[in-house]
C-alpha cells in the first residue's frame, strides 16, 4: 500500500498521525527512561530583555544570557551571573513564588545544571510539559530551539550537544501578551508565567517508538485500530502491541516512513464513568518498549442524542481552571488534580470542562483513572486576530499538540476549538479550518465550541451560529440572572436551536464571596448565587433537547479583570467552592440536580 493510500485508510478508521517533524511529540514522556529536571532553577528577571537584545534592540551576537559567559579576568565586564541569582521551583509559576512578581509580565531566564549518562547509539531529548508563553532554549551555549504557546508540551533533540558532565540548560521564558497571540491580550484568568510544568531529559534508543494511537475503531466496540510511528534509522523494524490482560499480542510492519497501521479484534471491557477500566498497553520495537494505561470506549453524536458506548449519556459537568486549590498558582501535581476532581465528584459530576487551554497531562490521566469525561480546548478565546495567517498557524500548532498528547485518553470526548468568539466571515473561516484540522487528526472524538447566542424575542434564546454546521456538538454559554438581567428573568426563558445535534449549556453561574450574606437579590452574596442556581436548574428541566450542563466554575480563581476590593480582590468568585475550599449553598443545589439526572 502506498503512503498516501495508507494515510487515507487511517483517516477512514478515524485515526491519523500528526504530520510535520517539528510537531511530532514524544508520546507518554513521563514513562520514558531519563531524569527529571524538576526542582530549584537559578533565575534572572529581565523586564527589558537585555539578556537577549542589545541597546539597538537587535539580538546579541554572542547569544546574551544564553551563552552563560563567565569573567576570564578581574577586568572582564559581564553584567549577569546565574550562579549568584535567586532560585525558583520548577514546575511552578513565578507569580506565586515571589510577591513582587505577582503582576509581572515579561522575561525570566531559567538555568539548570545537569549530568547525563550517554549510552552508545542512544538519543537524548529535553522535554517541557509547558512554558508560558514563548520559550527559547539553550544547551551549553547553543540555541537548540524555540516554542510558542503556553499550555502544550514540546521537546528538542540535544544528542549532538549534550555531554556526560556539566551541562548547562538555559531557558528564556516570556509571558507578555500580544494581540496576535493565542490567547490574545484580554482573558479572564491569571497569566501565570514560567516553566509551569515538568521538565525532563528523555533517553531513547537510536530507533524508538515516538508516537502511537491505540483506540477503538470508530463505530466499533470490539475492534482496536490505530497506528505506531517509529523514529530513527531502523524505522522499518517490526512493532509489537501487547495487552496482556486481554490476551492480545499483535505484530505489525511499518512502511518506509516508520508508520505502522494497527488493527485487531479484541474482547475488552469498555471504559465508562461508572467503571473506568484501564488496560496496560505495551508497544515494543527493537530495543524500545513503552507502556501506557489506556481505556477503550466509543462516543458519538446521533441526531440530538449523545451516545457513550452506544447508550445515551447526560453530561453532569463543571468547569475547572488549572489553578491549584488553597495555594493558587498553576496545577502541576497529581495531589492538586486529585483534590479538584474529588470536589467535582462531590458535586456528582461525570464530566469536567478543562477551560480555556490544555491542562497538565496529570489532569487527563487522572480523569481516565477516576472516570470523569473531559472537554479539552485551546485558548482561541474572545476576539483574536482572525485575519492573521501566523495566528492561525499558531492555533493549529496548539490544537495539534493538544490532540497529539491526549489522543489515547479515554476520558477526553470533546475537542473544543473556541470560546465566546464573535460572528464574522474571517472568524468563521479561521475556526472552520481548526475544526477540519481537529477532525483530520482524530475523528473518533467529537468537536465543539462554546458559541454565543441571540434573542429571537425577549423570551426566546436561539443558538444559531454558522460555525454550528461544522460542529458535532453545539454548545453555548449563558449567564441569565448575572450578566443578563436579574434571576427572575430565568423563569421566562425558552430555548431554540435549528441544529439536529447534541446540545450542551457550556457555562452558567453567578458570583458569590464565600461567607457574604444578604437577601437573594444582593449581588455577590451566597443567597444571590443560590437564587440563580435554583432558577437555572428549573430552566434546564424545560429544555427537552438538553444533553448536558457545565457550571461555571468549580473553584474561585484569580483574574486581573476582577478588581472589586473587599469582594473580588482579583478573583472570579463564581466558584461552587471558595479558593479556601469552602462549599457555597449553590454547591448543594447543583449536586441535588445532578443526582436526579444520574439515570438520564
Amino acid at each position: 500500500m502506498s503512503y498516501l493510500r495508507l494515510l487515507s485508510a487511517l483517516l477512514c478508521l478515524g485515526v491519523f498521525p500528526a504530520l510535520g517533524a517539528e510537531l511530532e511529540l514524544i508520546q507518554n514522556a513521563s514513562a520514558r527512561q531519563g531524569v527529571t529536571l524538576n526542582g530549584p532553577w537559578r533565575v534572572i528577571v529581565d523586564p527589558y530583555e537585555s539578556g537577549y537584545y542589545d541597546y539597538r534592540y537587535k539580538p546579541q551576537a554572542d547569544g546574551g544570557f544564553g551563552a552563560n559567559k563567565k569573567p576570564q579576568s578581574k577586568s572582564d565586564l559581564i553584567e549577569y551571573d546565574f550562579d549568584t541569582a535567586d532560585r525558583l521551583q520548577v514546575p511552578g509559576d513565578w507569580n506565586t513564588q515571589r510577591p513582587e512578581l505577582m503582576l509581572y509580565e515579561g522575561t525570566v531566564w531559567y538555568k539548570r545544571d545537569f549530568d547525563c549518562t550517554i549510552q552508545p547509539g542512544h538519543r537524548i531529548f529535553v522535554w517541557f510539559g509547558a512554558a508560558n508563553y514563548r520559550a527559547m532554549v539553550f544547551l551549553n551555549g547553543v540555541k537548540v530551539g524555540e516554542h510558542e504557546g503556553g499550555f502544550t508540551p514540546f521537546q528538542f533533540e540535544i544528542t549532538a550537544n549534550v555531554r556526560e558532565k556539566g551541562n548547562v540548560l538555559i531557558v528564556k521564558v516570556d509571558d507578555q501578551r500580544k494581540q496576535d497571540f493565542i490567547p490574545t491580550v484580554m482573558t479572564d484568568w491569571w497569566n501565570y508565567g514560567g516553566l509551569t510544568r515538568a521538565v525532563r531529559i528523555i533517553d531513547v534508543p537510536g530507533t524508538f517508538v515516538q508516537d502511537y494511537s491505540i483506540q477503538l475503531e470508530k463505530g466499533s466496540q470490539t475492534r482496536v485500530a490505530g497506528w505506531v510511528r517509529l523514529n530513527g534509522a531502523g524505522r522499518g523494524q517490526k512493532v509489537t502491541v501487547r495487552i496482556p490482560e486481554a490476551g492480545i499480542t499483535q505484530t505489525f510492519t511499518p512502511d518506509a516512513t516508520g508508520l505502522a497501521r494497527v488493527a485487531f479484534d479484541a474482547r475488552i471491557d469498555l471504559w465508562s464513568p461508572e467503571r473506568p477500566k484501564l488496560y496496560d498497553v505495551t508497544i515494543e520495537s527493537g530495543a524500545d518498549r513503552v507502556t501506557d494505561r489506556i481505556g477503550f470506549r466509543t462516543i458519538e453524536a446521533r441526531g440530538r442524542n449523545l451516545l457513550l458506548n452506544g447508550k445515551p449519556v447526560f453530561l453532569r459537568g463543571v468547569s475547572i481552571h488549572a489553578e491549584a486549590p488553597f495555594r493558587a498558582g498553576r496545577v502541576y501535581s497529581e495531589a492538586d488534580a486529585r483534590t479538584l476532581f474529588q470536589w467535582a465528584k462531590e458535586v456528582d459530576c461525570n464530566f469536567v470542562r478543562l477551560p480555556h487551554y490544555p491542562h497538565d497531562e496529570v489532569m487527563t490521566r487522572l480523569a481516565d483513572e477516576l472516570g470523569l469525561l473531559v472537554w479539552s480546548e485551546i485558548p482561541v478565546y474572545w476576539t483574536i486576530s482572525w485575519e492573521n495567517p501566523e495566528t492561525l498557524r499558531n492555533a493549529e500548532r496548539q490544537l495539534t499538540e493538544m490532540i497529539t498528547r491526549d489522543k489515547n485518553r479515554a476520558s477526553v470526548i470533546l475537542w473544543s476549538v473556541a470560546n465566546e468568539t464573535p460572528r464574522g466571515d474571517p472568524r468563521l473561516k479561521f475556526l472552520t479550518t481548526l475544526v477540519e484540522r481537529a477532525r483530520s487528526l482524530d475523528s473518533t472524538r467529537l468537536i465543539t465550541a462554546a458559541l454565543e447566542t441571540h434573542y429571537a424575542d425577549p423570551r426566546t434564546i436561539v443558538v444559531e451560529d454558522p460555525l454550528g454546521k461544522s460542529l458535532d456538538v453545539v454548545s453555548c454559554n449563558e449567564y441569565i440572572g448575572w450578566y443578563d438581567g436579574l434571576p427572575g428573568k430565568i423563569d421566562t426563558i425558552a430555548w431554540q436551536t435549528p441544529y439536529e445535534k447534541p446540545f450542551i449549556l457550556s457555562e452558567f453561574g453567578a458570583d458569590a464571596q464565600a461567607g457574604r450574606h444578604g437577601d437573594d437579590l444582593t449581588r455577590f452574596t451566597e443567597e444571590y448565587q443560590a437564587n440563580v442556581y435554583r432558577r437555572q436548574v428549573a430552566m434546564f428541566r424545560r429544555i427537552p433537547f438538553l444533553n448536558g450542563t457545565i457550571a461555571w466554575v468549580l473553584v474561585d480563581f484569580r483574574s486581573p479583570r476582577r478588581p472589586l476590593a473587599g469582594i473580588q480582590d482579583f478573583y472570579n468568585r463564581k466558584g461552587l467552592f471558595s479558593d479556601r475550599g469552602e462549599r457555597k449553598p449553590a454547591f448543594y443545589i447543583l449536586r441535588d440536580y445532578y443526582k436526579s439526572m444520574e439515570s438520564k
